[in-house]
């Protein structure tokens, strides 16, 4: 699988870990975020992946930042982008099963390490139920 990462200075930690944990597993990792603590601007990075997600260029997102809401709404911008902010494996699971989400948006400053890796393996692991769920989500986009 293909999978599109970005992060803010919030979460170079984060983002390290969990590319780790991705090519550990196989997947071909497209890093957009930063390395450094150093302050940056998390829309830079978060419409990057945005972009490889709604060109059909990788199969799925993680976005990382603080609270997670910056990159949620910068990513949510592009048709057929379904970012969901999630800070448990179950959140993470049903955005997947039930919502068809894309991208997973991870508050680094309100979850830990190992939390975030566990919802991006969750995130990854889950399908989309599709039935009546492909139904709400196919009313989301705007013409």
């Amino acid at each position: 699988m293909k999978i599109s990462i970005g992060n803010d200075h919030a979460a170079p930690d984060y983002k390290q870990a969990i590319v780790e944990m991705l090519e550990k597993r196989g997947h071909q990792v497209t890093n957009h975020g930063t390395d450094t603590f150093d302050s940056v601007d998390y829309p830079d990075f978060a419409h990057k992946v945005g972009q490889d997600v709604q060109n059909s260029t990788v199969d799925l997102g993680v976005v990382i930042c603080g609270s997670a809401q910056g990159v949620s709404m910068t990513v949510n911008k592009y048709q057929n982008v379904r970012g969901a902010v999630c800070w448990s494996k179950e959140i993470a699971g049903l955005a997947r099963e039930h919502n068809n989400a894309n991208i997973i948006c991870i508050p680094a400053r309100f979850t830990s390490l190992q939390q975030a890796i566990g919802m991006v393996e969750t995130f990854l692991d889950t399908d989309f139920a599709g039935g009546r769920h492909e139904r709400r989500v196919d009313k989301i986009a705007c013409s």
